[in-house]
Parts: structure tokens; sequence; C-alpha cells
């Protein structure tokens, strides 16, 4: 046994410094009056707390006190007192985190048996005290407002510009504790539910009004854009709301692709603009050729106002809702294809090739109604014309539309809020004011906008309480569907029957098969693999010529199905690392060196070189953790740590030195060499030394996913050989793929723990982890299908039960996450 001094660890004890202080007292005495006695249980606790000893204690000491541990102090009885240190120092281990880099260290097998006994502990102990957590109330975020509106009243909404944006917390949007609500925050839900069942119901009689609308940034003219007619070349297609049917004025915004009217360059070709409304030619216009290109040369601004006064005064038959404008170009033929020419210009684009900046108009003028739009179709089910039976209407509509609205059967109690508001609707404008009043109560209200778990009415503060079945709809729909439940869940539900296991899992079958499941795709992983990160970065032109809006939405359009091909279709997760196929079209094929593959369209493609495999061969990934003009090592290499291993590396030091990059006069060094001079120092070293090997080992990608073989600037050849900090050699991401593969057990926990923060809408905490390492060990048995990873969180306690807090006292606020 490790011995110290009694009164030293009483006094650590009283100190708070680590939990176990007087236990550990008490076995020190017990030792010193001559108890000699050791089960094989100690015996074993005894050879693996000697690792501590030997490689840990001399850093983390009750004198030196690093990272606020001092494992001389603790005592393998104490680990259940401690088990928010113990799962800390599991991460750290795992990570290869500590001992740091340059540090004596032990044999690996020794650091893994210590794990696997650690983690045995902790697991026993927290099956004798089982903690599901507490999940504060719980408000809608952006993304499950916009896809409850949807359900409801089939509209699609911008929630970037009617709601304030949310704070991620551990990288997701949707948990509880950062969804707060400020007064001022609650105008502008009061103003977007306003909004929005205005847009619903409709305006019977709409007076003409102004709207303008830009061109996105990131639009491209070159290429043609899904969604838009066969035989076009670039464009935009919007989603726009007419309130009314009538005549629309529109004017489009053509202009140069540089800004300089004057210049007659971009007018050199002719080209045909044209205007589609939900896929129809309602416009088409001319621009460019000999005649336009003389007139602005012999005439300047008189000639330029001419040839753009052909693209206004635009008179559209439009009926009411929603509707796709499109405005594109016709394309030419390839033998007139002038896309090669983008390289000559690349800051700029190609000048013969004009843009549209965006459109305006003005209407309706001559209205034929609000017509039977989707939403109104979805809202009036009924419309008397007898005034003494609309209001037994409107109350058949706002019950029917409340129940979904609220996730539960409505009362008698929410029924009459709703009533008042119509009263005072239809008392100001008539039976459909009155329903659109009624809606917007329903839309601000509490019952709508958060999701609330009450618990039994005798239960005690600490008591742990099952969640009712409404809120375990709830809880499954959100986390699978990103909105509200269905009518299959709701009638499950009310019936009592969703605590069934058997039910239950028939339920997460048939809502994983759903098409709304694919919110996993692009909520979930999205936002685990900061795909998001993709549009803060905008490679430099100059060193990148060839990147361009189209390549960017590829790289987007290949992550998604690649991950939906995976994890909708119940595949390993493992094959997120291995897979050997991708989706491609040709201008992203083309990037990759990849000639086999013709046409605007993504199809599955089977790959022949490895180093493209899973998502470290992905040209988003490698893309969101570069630089705007080079590569970064430290960035990759702490999202494998973070995303990949789940063991994130500590945040940086204050008044670390800036990483050098090359001045201006300097011969070029590549990013390796500056690198390793950053490293040079010791303290530099302690987290260069595990992130660098990682990041360096797919060097051979450049900041927009193109492999490369030498440094443009250095003229040197790419070096992406490594060594972590265990022994293992990495050169390439063939042998980071291999790492990952040999530790599947890490990498499943990664997904699994992010998967439940996602799920519960809380962050972890200690107590957690022992349940997300027996969802892995399940879900082991299959080869880790991702299927049995929702299956093991959905019937877990975190999710299915509550701890109710002390009053007063909120742990999902104070909640510490366990990396």
């Amino acid at each position: 046994m490790r011995s110290v001094l009694t009164a030293t660890a009483l006094v650590l004890g009283v100190l708070g410094m680590t939990s176990t202080g007087a236990a550990f007292a008490a076995s020190a005495g017990s030792n010193a009056s001559g108890d000699t006695g050791s089960s094989p249980q100690q015996t074993v606790a005894d050879k693996q707390f000697k690792m501590l000893d030997d490689y840990c204690v001399k850093c983390h000491n009750y004198k030196d006190w690093k990272g606020q541990i001092a494992f001389d102090t603790m005592t393998p009885d104490g680990i259940p007192q401690d088990a928010a240190i113990w799962e800390k120092a599991i991460g750290r281990l795992s990570g290869e985190l500590m001992p740091p880099p340059g540090k004596p260290r032990p044999d690996q097998k020794q650091i893994e048996s210590f794990i696997s006994w650690l983690e045995g502990q902790l697991d026993a102990a927290g099956a004798k005290k089982p903690d599901p957590g507490h999940v504060t109330l719980h408000r809608l975020n952006r993304e499950e407002y916009a896809k409850e509106i949807k359900s409801l009243f089939g509209l699609d909404v911008d929630v970037e510009s009617l709601l304030p944006k949310d704070t991620e917390t551990d990288g997701f949007d949707n948990v509880a504790a950062s969804l707060q609500v400020s007064p001022s925050f609650m105008e502008q839900y009061v103003t977007a539910a306003r909004k929005v069942t205005q847009e619903a119901v409709g305006d019977p009689k709409p007076t003409p009004r102004f709207e303008s609308i830009s061109t996105p940034d990131n639009s491209n003219f070159s290429a043609h854009v899904e969604g838009l007619p066969l035989g076009t070349r670039g464009g935009v297609l919007y989603k726009h709301y007419f309130p009314a049917g009538g005549d629309y004025v529109f004017n489009i915004q053509v202009a140069s692709p540089n800004g300089y009217f004057m210049r007659s360059h971009w007018l050199e070709y002719p080209n045909t603009l044209i205007m589609t409304v939900d896929g129809d030619r309602v416009f088409e216009g001319h621009v460019g050729g000999d005649a336009d290109r003389k007139a602005v040369d012999m005439h300047l601004t008189p000639a330029v106002t001419k040839i753009l006064g052909r693209f206004k005064k635009i008179h559209v038959k439009i009926p009411a809702g929603k509707h796709r404008i499109g405005i594109t170009w016709v394309a030419k033929t390839f033998a007139e294809s002038d896309l090669g020419l983008q390289q000559f210009n690349p800051e700029e684009g190609v000048f013969s090739l004009p843009k549209v900046r965006g459109f305006q108009y003005v209407g309706p003028y001559d209205t034929t109604g609000v017509g039977q739009t989707v939403s109104r179709k979805k809202i009036f089910t009924c419309h008397p014309s007898a005034t003494d039976k609309q209001e037994a209407c409107a109350h058949k509509i706002l019950a029917r539309i409340a129940t979904d609205a609220f996730r539960r059967p409505v009362t008698s109690k929410d029924m009459a809020v709703l009533m008042r508001f119509y009263d005072s609707g239809a008392k100001e404008g008539g039976f459909e004011v009155g329903v659109q009043k009624g809606l917007m109560a329903m839309l601000a209200s509490p019952h709508f906008l958060y999701r609330a778990e009450l618990p039994p009415q005798n239960a005690k503060p600490g008591s742990i309480y099952e969640v009712s079945d409404l809120a375990l709809a709830s809880r499954l729909s959100f986390f699978l569907w990103s909105q509200g439940p269905d009518k299959e869940l709701l009638k499950l539900a009310e019936e009592h029957k969703l605590h069934d296991p058997k039910v239950l899992s028939a339920q997460v079958d048939r809502m994983l098969a759903d098409p709304r499941a694919e919110s996993l795709v692009t909520n979930f992983a999205f936002q685990w693999l900061e795909i998001g990160q993709m549009d803060t970065i905008k490679p430099d032109t100059k060193i990148f010529p060839n990147f361009n809006p189209e390549l960017r939405a590829a790289f987007v359009k290949e992550i998604k199905l690649f991950l939906n091909s995976i994890l909708l279709k119940n595949k390993s997760v493992l094959d997120l690392i291995n897979a050997d196929y991708t989706f491609l079209n040709e201008r992203l094929a083309r990037h990759y060196g990849i000639q086999s593959v013709r046409g605007n369209q993504f199809r599955r493609v089977k790959l022949t070189d490895p180093n493209r495999y899973g998502l470290f061969g992905k040209a988003a990934i490698l893309m969101l953790s570069s630089y705007p003009n080079r590569t970064s090592p430290v960035l990759r290499g702490a999202w494998i740590l973070d995303n990949i291993f789940g063991t994130p590396p500590t945040a940086p030091p204050p008044n670390v030195p800036p990483f050098p990059e090359t001045q201006e006069g300097e011969k070029a060094l590549s990013v390796r060499a500056r690198l390793e001079e950053h490293r040079k120092n010791p303290s530099c070293n302690f987290c260069h030394g595990v992130i660098d090997p990682l990041g360096l080992s797919l060097e051979n990608y450049d900041a927009t996913g193109e492999w490369r073989t030498i440094d443009r600037f250095a003229g040197t050849p790419i070096d992406a050989s490594g060594q972590m900090v265990d022994g293992t050699k990495l050169n390439g991401p063939v042998d980071l793929q291999k790492v990952v593969l040999g530790k599947p057990d890490q990498f499943a926990q990664t997904i699994t723990r992010k998967l439940m923060i996602y799920a519960l809408g809380r962050t972890l905490d200690y107590h957690d982890m022992p349940v997300v390492r027996s969802i892995v060990r399940q879900a082991a048995a299959d080869n880790y299908r991702f299927g049995d990873l929702v299956e093991g969180i959905v019937h877990s306690d975190a999710f299915q039960k509550k701890t109710l807090l002390t009053a007063g006292k909120d742990k999902s606020t104070k909640e510490a996450s366990v990396k």
C-alpha cells in the first residue's frame, strides 16, 4: 500500500482538494496500526495504482497540485467519490495527452490495462448509484422552430431573419441550458408568430408592396444550378412568398461581373437570360454581342441604360403562396464555352459572363385573391358563411392545430386563451383575421416554444422519476427528426404504450426509415463534424484560382450523401473512417483527380485510391480545418482529437507566440518546417507533440482538399510522416485510418457521447460515462451499427428518466462536459 501521513491526508480532506482525503487518511491509519492483510482485489488495485506513483505523482501531488489533482491523496476505495477526476484522467490517457510528450511514459499496454480497470471500477459504482441527470426547460431552437412551422402550415420560413441566433454548447445548438430567452428576444418570437400566421392565412385585400431580393454572395454563374431548367448555366433559384394572386412587376438587376459597366468586355458574347416561375419560362431577354458592345463603346451611359432597361418592368401573373423564382442564363455550346478562361482572372471572374445582382418587384395589381395555398388548405378545414357557425368552426380549427403545436391533447384552459384572441380578431376583421390571431397566440405560447417535463406531484427533490409518455414522444421525435411527434407517436403516448421496450424499438425503426430522419445528418452530424465552419472560410483566389462557390456546394453535397449512406442505412460507424466509396459529380471528381465522372449529377463512385477513403479524404473536412491561404496541421490535429478520438487538447496558454508565417522577402519554408521551429519550446511541445503528427498525416491535402506532392511555396516535397506519443508511426491518411480503426471503442464512444448530448439536450457529466460505455459495448457485438447506438441511447435511463433537483438548483447550467 502507498503511505502518506494521516495528518496530511486529513488536512487535504478538510481543504477539499479531493473528496477522498479523509477516507485515505483512515486507510493510511489502518496500515500504520499493522493491518497488512489484503484481498486479491486490493492487490490488483495496488498494482494499477503503482503506475500513478511511477509516472503521475511527481506533478499531480498535494504540494504542486497541478491540474488541481493530487493522486498521492487518492485510493482505489475512493474512486466512486472522485469519479469526475477519474473520468477526466481516462480522457487524458486515452488521447495520449498525459504523460505529456518528452516525459517518462508507461508502456502502452500498462496504460490500456489501467484504463480498462478504472472504467470497470467506475461502471460498477455507477450501476449502484445511477443518475439519469436533469434537463431544464427546453426551448425550440431555430432549426426545430422552422420544422414545426413546416409541419403545421407547410411553410418554409427564414428563421435567420425571424429569430435570434442560438447559442452553441459543446458544439450543439439544442442544449436546453443555453436556450434562454430574454425579454427582447421574446418580442422577436411574438413578431415571428405574427408574420408566420399572416403568411399562412394570407391577406384577402392586399395592397401593392415593394420587395427587394439580393443574390447571395456565393452564387455561381458559370455552371448549371440544380433546380433550374436543363440547358441553362448559372443563376439563382429563390423561394419566395407572394401574399395574393395577381400581376407582379419585376426589375432584374443584370450587371457586369466586375461592376464596370462602361467596359464592353462583358458584352463581348451574346447571352440570353430567362426567368422562370416554378420551372415555367415567363420571360426571356438578350444581352451582349457586336451591336451591344459597339453601342456602349460609342454612347457609354445612355447605351448601358437602354441595355439594362430590357430587364425592367416585366409583368408576370403569379398565384398566391410560395413559389420558386429562377433567373438563369441559356447555356452555350461546348464549342463556345469560356469556363476555361476563369483561371486567367480568378478574382473578377470571366468578363463575358454577366451576373444577376438580384431583383425587385411591386405588386400585386389586379389581385385574384389569396387562393388555396398549401397553408390555407392545412388551416381552413371548415369555412362557414353563416356568422353563427364561425366560432364553432374556429374552435375546431384551433383545437386541431394546437394539439400538434403543443405536442399533447389541448385542455379547456388552452382553448379559452386561444378563443379570446380569436374573438378579438374576429371583431377587428372577421372570421379569418380571428383565426389568424388565435394561431398567433398559439405560436407565441410557451406550450409551443418550450418542452416542459413536469415531475409527478409527490416527487421529492433528489428522486428519480420516469418522464411521461408524451414527454418521451417529444424527446424521441426531436432527437430523430428535430421536430414534434407525428400522430402515430402521439397516439401511442396517449395510450401509455411508449415505455414498452418493444413498442419503443418499433418506433425507432420506423422513424429512422422516415425521410425526416435526415436531420440526423444535416443537424446532428453536421454540427458534430463542424461542417458549418466551411461557410466562414474563403480560400484565397490567388492561391486557389480553381475554387468557386460551385465547388464549395459540391463539398457539402458529397459529405451529406456520404453521411446519409452510413448513418441512415444503419451501417457500422467505422465505415465513416474507411468506406471505399464517395459521391461525386464531374466538378468534384476533377478536383479529386478522378476522370471517369461526367455531368453535374452526383452519383456513388467506388474509390481506387485509399487516401480518399472515409472522412479524412473528404474536401469538406480538409477545408474546414485549414486557413484560407494554407493548411494547418494544428487545426486538423485538434479536429481529429476532438471529433474522432473525443479527447480535445487543452487550450493554449496565454502569450503563446504566433505561428511563424513567411515574411515578404524571406525564403519560404514549408508548414512542417515552421511547425518544427514553433514547438522547439518544451512547453509548446507538450500539446504540439500530440496534435501535430495527426495533422501532418493529412498534409498531402492542400487547404481545399486537393492532393499534392510538392509544397508550391517552399518547393520541397510534402512530408506527411510523424510519430505519435505511443511510438506509432504515421505517414499519410491510410496510416491515420489504421490508428482510428485500431481503437474502435474509442471512436464509437466519441460518436455516442456527441449523439447523447444532442439527444438529451444537455451536456454530459461524469455519471453519464458508464452509460456511454455500456451502449458502445452492446453495439460492438454487431460491429457498432449506428442504429444500435441510437437504440442504446433511447432505451437508457438518461433518455427515459430524470432526476428532480433541489429547489433553486439547476445543475444543467453548471455541468462540465466530459471530454
